[in-house]
């Protein structure tokens, strides 16, 4: 059902390689160590479903440069398990995004940490920068994540982490994240949000969001002012940010 799966590979070089009209994800990357990216491009139609272009998780070392994915899901999905992740100088849209997560599916989850996302620009996705989890217990995390120089183009929800996450409603009303989400930063993101509500931060009640950092942050909604949304959330804001940190 994937285009390209690796599975507990090592030392993989992918350049080059075009990829269209997958019939679910184009790449994937299970327990894999030193994997490099470059010059990729990714297509498929905005309505197509779970066709996410790159999924990593279980996985060590990997760096994705040069990129360009419009797809239905996901550009990028960063899965439990995934540590040392290197993005720089990719664009997305159409699609959902670049998302840590979703996260917490199980109980018992290896956590994300040490994730850089640079140079990303986004035209007409339904996320920028994105964090979601289960609503539902886990021992996973997401630490140490750094996204930094974000081009927003008319994006629906430019910054977000979503804890909440429960489709269909099914396997987890009542209950709440267990993923820890500390140590975010967003530095130097910039552009235009397609809701009102342009930075988001819904974290979990019982394990709130800690060390979330806004940097020179300016995004409007119609050439005015957004807004910006905060629960159980901690951190701090510095330089010029638009809108207005909740932390």
């Amino acid at each position: 059902m994937q285009t390209l799966a690796f599975t507990n590979s090592k030392n993989v070089v992918v350049n080059g390689l075009t990829s269209l009209n997958s019939q679910l994800y184009h790449i994937v990357f299970n327990g894999c160590q030193n994997v490099t990216m470059h010059g990729i491009r990714l297509s498929a139609a905005g309505t197509s479903p779970n066709t996410d272009g790159i999924h990593i998780q279980f996985s060590t070392n990997v760096t994705v440069l040069n990129s360009r994915v419009g797809t239905g899901d996901d550009c990028v999905s960063i899965g439990p398990g995934t540590q040392n992740l290197w993005i720089e100088n990719i664009a997305c849209g159409p699609g959902h995004g670049v998302s840590i997560g979703s996260l917490g599916k199980s109980a018992n989850e290896d956590g994300v940490q040490n994730v850089t996302v640079r140079r990303a620009t986004f035209s007409g996705t339904q996320n920028g920068f994105r964090i979601k989890s289960w609503a539902r217990p886990s021992t996973g995390f997401a630490q140490n994540i750094l996204f930094q120089h974000g081009i927003m183009n008319n994006v629906q929800n430019p910054i977000v982490i979503d804890q909440n996450y429960c489709p269909n409603n099914q396997d987890c009303p009542g209950q709440v994240s267990g993923i820890q989400v500390s140590d975010v930063t967003y530095n130097n993101v910039s552009g235009s949000s397609a809701t009102k509500v342009a930075v988001k931060f819904d974290c979990s009640s019982e394990y709130p969001c800690t060390g979330i950092t806004l940097e020179n942050v300016q995004l409007t909604y119609k050439n005015q002012r957004a807004e910006a949304s905060c629960a159980n959330a901690a951190g701090t804001a510095s330089g010029l940010v638009q809108p207005n940190s909740c932390l």
